[in-house]
């Protein structure tokens, strides 16, 4: 009981001061097997039309790789972990505008966006790429834990 209440006495100290490298890299590492996996099974669906749907499948493996390193060390946080995550956030936003651009190609357009937003590309799916990019960045830019 009390090794558990000295835990959450330190877990509580380390978020008040910013101390959250070690978790952030590990949260990325699992949002980006996470997030590769739903994009492989999407874009799969879709049967990989665009060779640029293959980009967010192949940096899933590299983020997984980049936080499981921000865990272990210090220098891989702010060394591989920030330029993985920049790639990944960047991709994210890519992804926006081509799913943007591929719900105004469908028939009708923007006109019919109701309906194009509902079947066509999933508007807002590429931002949770860019969030866990973001996870990352903010990882590497925080005070590792103790």
């Amino acid at each position: 009981m009390m090794r558990a209440k000295s835990r959450t006495v330190r877990a509580v100290y380390d978020i008040r001061h910013g101390r959250l490298e070690r978790s952030l890299s590990l949260l990325t590492a699992a949002g980006s097997a996470i997030t590769a996996a739903e994009i492989y099974l999407e874009h799969d669906r879709a049967g990989f039309g665009n060779r640029v749907m293959w980009w967010p499948v192949l940096l899933g493996p590299v983020g997984v790789a980049a936080g499981m390193a921000g865990f272990r060390s210090e220098r891989a946080a702010h060394t591989w972990l920030p330029l993985a995550s920049a790639a990944i956030a960047a991709n994210g936003l890519q992804g926006t505008y081509l799913h943007i651009r591929g719900i105004g190609q469908k028939p009708g357009g923007w006109r019919m966006a109701r309906y194009n937003i509902e079947l066509g590309p999933p508007l807002f799916a590429p931002l949770l790429m860019s969030m866990v990019g973001g996870m990352g960045l903010l990882a590497s830019a925080l005070r590792r834990e103790r």
